[in-house]
């Protein structure tokens, strides 16, 4: 049985499995992105995050997102596994793996994935600071994956 592409967990992330769920003898590169929770942002100090989503539709645009990568870096192939709840400093919240025949592709792919995710994914991220909480919308910065 063929191992699905994406998932949500809400427990720690199995890194590899989601890296075997890309691995093929046709390709030469493996990207993997691996979003974390970081001590400090923006200056404040950052005790864990929260996470939550709305389960049945995230799922179904993280599949579209692995579907946009194959539509449009031939051969590449995506997975994507996101965690909810609570994520303590150092821990992944997040883990992509893209590969590809060539580096090319499979870089370019990789960060598509990432920037698609904080566009459409519903899924919301609460960061919990020493000095109070505030939810936090998708910060895609000033590259647009479209």
């Amino acid at each position: 049985m063929k191992a699905e592409r994406c998932a949500i967990t809400f427990g720690p992330i199995d890194i590899a499995a989601v890296v075997g769920k890309t691995a093929s003898p046709l390709h030469g590169a493996t990207c993997l992105f691996i979003g974390t929770t970081r001590s400090v942002t923006d200056g404040r100090t950052t005790l864990h995050l929260e996470y939550e989503a709305y389960i049945p539709m995230a799922l179904r645009m993280l599949e579209q997102i692995c579907d946009e990568i194959a539509a449009s870096w031939t051969g590449t192939l995506a997975a994507i596994t996101h965690r909810l709840g609570r994520v303590d400093i150092g821990e992944a919240s997040v883990c992509i793996s893209v590969s590809a025949p060539h580096r090319h592709d499979c870089y370019e792919a990789s960060r598509y994935a990432i920037e698609r995710l904080k566009q459409i994914v519903p899924i919301w991220k609460k960061e919990i600071f020493s000095d109070g909480a505030e939810w936090v919308q998708g910060k895609t910065g000033s590259w647009n994956p479209l």
